[in-house]
């Protein structure tokens, strides 16, 4: 069984993972726009792509299937799913597993205003949100909206340009500001579908942050949650965290699973604020966070590699503990 990830940045960790989930049976490929990127090192085979807006990008994958014979692909990246999830009849009419939600899917995930009408929607609580900035000034000065208020892209990945403001002068100028770097990033390409309306104003909530993994199976199915409570954070992912198990947390994956219908892992933030839990935002990939569920009992790895042969029976594959802890740390690593 031959698996590709794609944009493997820093995920070490994951491809040391399946490799010990398929033991031997396979080649774990790994690819990305820099051959010095720290996870292709891990990998059994490291291989070079064009960056994803590139109009070379998906033949380029496409290329990598037919050549390497790959089984399955599984993307790392927020900004790259849309990309793929286009592409994804293309993909998989050569044989390969695209491990992907479908478009809407995405969309919803990728867009964070999107996904606040969402859990809406399904009567999930969130924080109370706006995307123009006229409207959210009406607030606050209406008392609906308090600070400290939180500044961050809708199309956003990674943490990448979060602003806390504490007035109405910061919350403008960090608006305009916000709104340059945008322009300037990574973010620009999706940002521009909407450019006025591409920063998320929210309100800051005071509690306690929880990472949960919401499990689908690969028709889209629930099958469970998996939560972690979180201790420290660094550049935007968790750095400390502590499993917990917590019917509540169940009963809100259980949700939102059923009803997004995303395939394999969703990456989810949650707060707890005054005994009420809100959910941040979701995104339907591993995240930073997964480390702390698979080392707590939660194998994700091993059950895509059951799933991918076509067994169902993965119960023994998942034996999560609560009050397990765990915490990141750095290693050095020779770039050949």
């Amino acid at each position: 069984m031959n698996i590709l990830f794609t944009c493997a940045g820093r995920r070490n960790y994951l491809i040391n993972y399946f490799k010990e989930a398929i033991n031997g049976n396979g080649i774990i490929f790994a690819a990305d726009m820099q051959l010095s990127a720290p996870a292709l090192i891990d990998a059994d085979v490291a291989l070079q792509v064009p960056p994803i807006y590139s109009e070379d990008y998906v033949v380029t994958i496409l290329n990598l299937i037919k050549e390497y014979k790959i089984n399955c692909i599984i993307s790392l990246n927020d900004l790259e799913l849309p990309i793929l999830s286009k592409a994804k009849s293309d993909i998989e009419s050569l044989g390969a597993k695209l491990i992907v939600s479908d478009e809407h899917i995405i969309n919803t995930a990728f867009d964070k205003w999107k996904t606040v009408k969402f859990l809406n929607d399904i009567n999930i609580k969130s924080p109370i949100t706006f995307i123009d900035l006229e409207k959210a000034k009406m607030a606050i000065n209406n008392g609906d909206l308090k600070f400290p208020i939180v500044l961050k892209p809708r199309w956003g990945s990674a943490s990448i340009g979060i602003e806390f403001t504490e007035n109405l002068d910061e919350l403008e100028l960090a608006y305009k500001l916000l709104l340059l770097k945008i322009k300037r990033s990574i973010l620009s390409e999706a940002s521009m579908q909407d450019i006025d309306h591409a920063i998320l104003i929210q309100e800051k909530l005071k509690g306690t942050e929880y990472g949960v993994d919401i499990l689908n199976d690969f028709s889209g199915n629930y099958v469970d949650t998996f939560v972690r409570k979180k201790l420290q954070m660094r550049a935007g992912e968790t750095d400390k965290a502590i499993s917990v198990i917590d019917e509540r947390f169940n009963n809100v994956g259980k949700i939102i699973g059923n009803n997004l219908k995303h395939i394999g892992n969703l990456d989810c933030d949650i707060f707890e604020y005054k005994n009420e839990l809100y959910v941040l935002e979701i995104n339907p990939r591993f995240g930073g966070g997964y480390p702390f569920s698979h080392e707590a009992g939660s194998n994700t790895a091993a059950v895509y590699i059951e799933w991918l042969k076509g067994n169902t029976d993965v119960k023994s594959l998942s034996n999560y503990k609560e009050g397990i802890m765990f915490s990141k740390c750095d290693r050095l690593l020779k770039v050949n």
